[in-house]
This record gives C-alpha cells, structure tokens and sequence, in this order.
C-alpha cells in the first residue's frame, strides 16, 4: 500500500477526540473574526460616505479593493499553503487579516482605506482557503461535513455579533466606524492559538516527508487512544500513487470538468451573497431610511447567520452536500425577491432574517464541498483558485450593483441577485459531483466518474 492511502485510512479511523476538538475551536474563532471582518465595511460605510461627503460609488470602490486583495490572497495561498503546509499558512493569514483590520482603524483618507482593505481581504481569504482545506484533511469523510457545519456555526456568530458592536459604536461619534475596526483586529489571539496545531500529515506525505507524517501521525493516534483506548484497524481502500502535480492538473483530465463547475458556482455565489450582505445597510439608507434604522434592521436581520450555519451542521453529512447546495441556494432566490419587493418594515426583516439564515446555511455546505473534489497534491491550489476567481467577481459586483440601482431601482438589484443564486442551483444540479461521505482518497482516485455522470 502507499503511505499516502495508509495516512488517509489512519486518519479515518479516528474518533472524535481532544485533537479534533481543539481544531474546531480554533478554526471557529478564526472565522469568528474573518467572517465578522467580510462584514465590517457594510456596517460602517453609511457613516464613512456620511463623515467624509462620499459618493456611493466611492463606498462602492472600497468593496472592490476589499475582493480584489481577497481574490488575490485565495489565488496565492492556494499556491503556498501546498508547498509550506497547512499550519504556517494559517497563522501567516491570521495575522494579515488582524493587523490590517487594526490599521483600517487608522485609515485618514479613502486612498489609505483603499490600500488597507484591501490588504485585509487578501488576508481573509487566504485564512478562508487554508482553513476549509485543514478541515477536510484531518476530519473523517462521515464526519468532515458535520463539523466544518459546526466550526462554520460558531464562526457566523461573528457576523451578528459585530453587526451590534456596529449598531451601538457608529452612532457613537463620527469616528465611531473606527472602533468597529479595532474589534476586529481581536483575531490575532487564534493566531498564537494555532502554533499549537499539528501539520496536516497528508500534506506532509504529499510532498514526500514521510518520516514527518508518520510522525505527526502517530502522536495524533496516541492522543487519541489516550482518551478513547485501542483504535480499530486502518481500512486501505485505495491505492493512489504519490506524485507532485501543478495547476495544470486543475485544467486536466476529471478536474477539468469539476474546476470549470466550481469556478461558476463561486463567482455567481460571490455576486449573490455580497449583493446583499454587503450592499443591505447602504441600500436601505439610499432608499429613505435611517441610518439608525438601517443599521438596527441590519443587525435584526443577520442574527439569522447562527441558526442558518446551525442547520448546516445537522444536515451536511444527512443528505448528499450537492443537492443541499442546489435547495438552499434556490430558498436565498426566493427569500431575497420577497425582501427586495417590499417596502413593509416587518416583512423587510423577515425574508432579510431569512436570507441571512440561508445564506450561512449554504456557506459551510460550499466550502465543505469545494476541496473535496480534488486530491490532496492540488487540493489547496484548486480550492484557492475557485474561491480567488470567485472573490475577484466581486471586484465588479458592486459597480453592477450601483448601475442597477442609478438606471433601474432599488428593487432591480434584488432581481439581479435573485437570478444569480436561481443559475447557480441549476449549474450545480445538472453538472455538479456527489461527494457524501465519501473518503477524499476515493473521491479523487482514478476509478472516480466523471464530472456530470455522478448526480
């Protein structure tokens, strides 16, 4: 057998323990701030267009540096992470994210929040595409969706929690937006948290250090028998040969296929989502409401992201990840139609607290089903670059966003977001892999069907 099917057969094997609960805990406050830090600038920029006489497309310029640093860090660390592994990466892009939410604190013009931003997205994601790709490395297939789902729920719980931290600072002062920054910055404490983290040993035995994941290896098993006694025997159930591949075999062979799926799906997701999570509190304040108003509906509305991420972790590894992408993405379309052709208070924060619930229902379901669809050599690479191509959609986004609404309407731009989430179940439907429960090394050995023959 190869040592790359005994490390998978080993990991696999493992139960639940203080090894993986440690992770969990790590990776969830990491994402606690990184998903509360995507959120920031949505919260703060009615009251930084008020405090420095902007235009909404200057606001709308911001958020576009924000996804290009994130489209660029998605695309670089994918790179990196696969050759200085997991563990470094994630710390590096801990602190990225941390240090320049700080400095956002400090921005004194829109040319320095322009720069720090989007420095801070390149961090963001970086930390996004390492995490997601930890967890399905070192988590059993029959579990790996149910606990990226509960890592996820506790992360969402950054998104209301600095929606309030913005709804009670902002009004403060007209420099009040700047605290919102300086909470974020928190995230450098899970940072130092993550020197304590082993690598991951199918990294380490993908580059070929296979003392170093035999080592790894074995100190994991004996935490774990520690606490739970004798482990049963590794099951080998595949036998794929070790071998060093590039991006070139992202565009080759099967993954073609599923990297040209995948590219789709992220960009209609990232122009769909941030639509409305970015754009609600600006739209709402462009529309006639308050800015106390809008940031109040808007905190309301995003306490949805627990129990949505809540239902993710009870369904990932129930149902196949596929065809709960494709339901919830159609819920979010139908949700944010209703939220965007009313003008009823009441109905306003319930299809927006509906839509806040579904999309971080859809979130961890995507970002488990992302890196499960390549190999380990390219595993980082590939989930990187879908999620970067994704993230530099947005760079246009919100200038689609402030055309539809100069030239058609408020209401227009909730059409526009209602019919990209409606194309991207369709896409995922017709086209996308099942992957439910299934171990990554069978899921990418050479016996795996083809993109578009597995629903």
């Amino acid at each position: 057998m190869s040592s790359t099917a005994s490390i998978g057969a080993r990991l696999e094997r493992l139960p639940i323990s203080s090894f993986h609960r440690y992770v969990i805990w790590v990776l969830a406050f990491a994402f606690f701030f990184e998903l509360g830090d995507i959120n920031t600038l949505s919260y703060t920029a009615p009251a930084i267009e008020k405090a420095w006489n902007l235009q909404l497309s200057a606001i709308g310029n911001v958020t576009s540096a924000t996804f290009l640093g994130m489209f660029l860090g998605a695309s670089v660390i994918g790179y990196v992470s696969d050759r200085i592994g997991r563990k470094r990466s994630l710390i590096f892009t801990i602190l990225i994210y941390s240090i320049f939410s700080l400095l956002n604190a400090f921005a004194m013009s829109m040319t320095m929040l322009f720069v720090t931003r989007l420095v801070t997205g390149f961090g963001l994601s970086a930390m996004t595409v390492v995490g997601i790709t930890y967890i399905s490395e070192v988590f059993p297939a029959k579990k790996r969706g149910t606990y990226q789902g509960l890592i996820m729920t506790i992360g969402l719980c950054g998104i209301p929690i600095t929606a309030y931290v913005a709804r009670f600072l902002v009004p403060v002062a007209p420099w009040g937006w700047r605290f919102v920054y300086i909470w974020g910055a928190l995230g450098f404490i899970f940072a130092i948290l993550a020197g304590r983290m082993y690598e991951s040993p199918r990294w380490y035995e993908n580059r070929g250090r296979l003392a170093d994941a035999n080592s790894v290896m074995t100190a994991i098993e004996r935490q774990v028998e520690i606490e739970k006694g004798p482990l049963p025997n590794p099951v080998e159930r595949v036998e794929p040969a070790v071998s060093q591949r590039g991006y070139g075999e992202l565009f080759s062979g099967k993954y073609l296929g599923r990297t040209l799926v995948l590219l789709v799906v992220w960009i209609l997701q990232t122009l769909g989502f941030y639509g409305f999570m970015s754009w609600v509190p600006t739209l709402l304040v462009a529309h006639g409401f308050s800015l106390v108003h809008s940031l109040a509906w808007s905190s309301a509305m995003s306490i949805g992201a627990v129990p949505g991420a809540f239902i993710a972790y009870l369904l990932s590894d129930r149902l196949d990840r596929k065809w709960l992408v494709v339901i919830f993405a159609i819920a979010i379309s139908i949700c944010g139609l209703l939220y965007g052709l009313t003008f009823k208070t009441a109905i306003i924060i319930v299809f927006g607290f509906l839509v806040a619930m579904f999309l971080q229902t859809f979130a961890p379901l995507l970002y488990a089903y992302t890196p499960e669809l390549y190999p380990t050599e390219v595993r980082n690479s590939g989930a990187g670059l879908v999620y970067g191509v994704g993230r530099l959609a947005n760079v246009f986004g919100p200038m689609i966003v402030v055309a539809i609404y100069n030239h058609y309407g408020y209401q227009s731009v909730f059409i526009y977001i209602a019919a990209a989430w409606i194309l991207l179940a369709i896409i995922t439907a017709w086209f996308g892999p099942r992957t439910k429960g299934r171990m990554l090394e069978i899921l990418n050995s050479a016996e795996a069907s083809e993109v578009g023959n597995q629903m």
